[in-house]
């Protein structure tokens, strides 16, 4: 007959099953009221979490925008900064120019003084004289060279000056960049977000970066560099200034002195045109003085000779009278007549004589002092010609150099114009 087979193994009882049961539904429970905790402790750990991260994140946006403010700010500031340098290096560079144009010009004004007084060193005789016009001439030549000291120090300053901007901007350029480079890095954190492809974790990036600087020390240096460059636009500013007034002091300064050495000049022109006015007078009234000597003297001769004609007659008589014979050689009136006529005509022919001798004594003097007026008259039309010449010459100054044509040919020493009535009687004299 067949048997019921038995499952082998540990038989529980109905109130072991029963006990089992209720320990599983109160460990369900325990487990199910850990699971509330723990999910109400994790919803309120999202929502201040996210709320955390929320606000840290604007608070982070706040900042950003903050920073990108002030960089900004200085940027803008820095931007002005530049702008101003570079007007004030512009307006410096024109003063400089204006200067070395101003420094040049008196290489014109030089030549011209150092021209005037060669030209004047070709006077002759009593006409090398140390009169004002030298004397003006050399005060104005170290005017000229006082002045372009002058000029050239300040030449040199605006170069200094322009190398002490350009330093400044370059300063101002680098830390410009910086805050370009600082507002573009900025603005690209403040764009980022949780959505953005190119974020990710990056290894230590609370790090201090080697270098950093503090935000006191970071707007100092900014500032510094503001004020640097202030500074040296003030300087440039007052620099500007001064060369002006140096230009301009130098330009009057010169000017006066033109004037001086040109009154001068005219001065000297008029004193030497009298003199050869006079020299003039004095030839003609020579010229006349020696045509009326000669008269006398031909007078003079022509007498003495009629004297000498007398004085044959007179001692051709009494010669002749001495032959008379026996008692009619007798001293009579005619005798004693004849005798007085030879006596006087003899003295008259010694008076005639002498005063012959002093009539040519006085040509011959006459002669002399014609040919030292002639002689001083030829120094005086060479004087005038020079003179003349440096006066033609200093036309250069007022005269812009595409319009000035001389008048003289230096190196000739001719006229290139039309000779006044005057000057043809200078240069017939000369």
């Amino acid at each position: 007959m067949a048997t019921l087979s038995v499952k082998p193994g540990q038989r529980f009882s109905v109130p072991d099953w029963h006990t089992n049961s209720r320990f599983i539904s109160a460990d369900a429970e325990r487990q199910r009221s850990a699971s509330h905790q723990v999910r109400q402790e994790a919803r309120a750990l999202r929502n201040e979490t996210n709320n955390q991260a929320k606000w840290d994140e604007h608070d982070t946006r706040t900042r950003l925008s903050e920073r990108i403010s002030s960089v900004n700010r200085w940027k803008e500031t820095l931007d002005k900064c530049i702008a101003d340098v570079d007007a004030e290096m512009e307006a410096l560079g024109k003063v400089k120019e204006e200067a070395e144009r101003a420094l040049q010009a008196k290489n014109l004004a030089l030549d011209v003084s150092i021209e005037c007084l060669t030209l004047r060193e070709s006077r002759r005789a009593i006409d090398v004289v140390q009169d004002p016009v030298e004397e003006e001439l050399h005060k104005e030549v170290k005017v000229i060279e006082k002045a372009k000291r002058d000029l050239q120090h300040k030449v040199h300053e605006a170069f200094d000056q322009l190398c002490h901007l350009q330093e400044a901007r370059q300063q101002l350029s680098l830390d410009h960049r910086c805050k370009t480079e600082t507002l573009e890095i900025d603005r690209g954190c403040l764009s980022l977000d949780v959505n953005c492809p190119n974020i990710s974790f990056k290894v230590n990036p609370t790090r201090i970066p080697v270098g950093s600087t503090t935000l006191d020390e970071w707007e100092q240096n900014s500032r510094s560099n503001k004020e640097h460059a202030e500074a040296e636009m003030k300087a440039s500013t007052g620099l500007r200034e001064a060369t002006m007034l140096t230009i301009a002091q130098t330009n009057n300064e010169l000017e006066a002195q033109r004037v001086a050495t040109e009154f001068a000049l005219r001065k000297r022109i008029r004193d030497m045109e009298r003199a050869y006015d006079e020299l003039q007078w004095q030839e003609q009234n020579t010229l006349e003085e020696i045509a009326e000597v000669e008269e006398d003297i031909r007078c003079l001769e022509e007498d003495l000779r009629r004297k000498m004609q007398d004085l044959k007659v007179a001692h051709t008589r009494l010669e002749t009278r001495t032959y008379r014979p026996g008692m009619d050689l007798c001293r009579d009136q005619v005798q004693y007549g004849l005798t007085d006529e030879v006596h006087q005509l003899e003295g008259s022919i010694r008076a005639l004589r002498l005063k012959l001798a002093e009539a040519q004594d006085a040509w011959n003097a006459l002669h002399r002092q014609l040919h030292r007026i002639q002689t001083d008259i030829g120094y005086k039309v060479n004087s005038l010609s020079l003179d003349k010449k440096c006066m033609d010459c200093r036309r250069k100054l007022l005269v812009p150099a595409e319009k000035y044509t001389p008048e003289f040919d230096t190196f000739n020493r001719t006229t290139n114009r039309a000779p006044s009535p005057r000057e043809k009687g200078q240069a017939e004299l000369a």
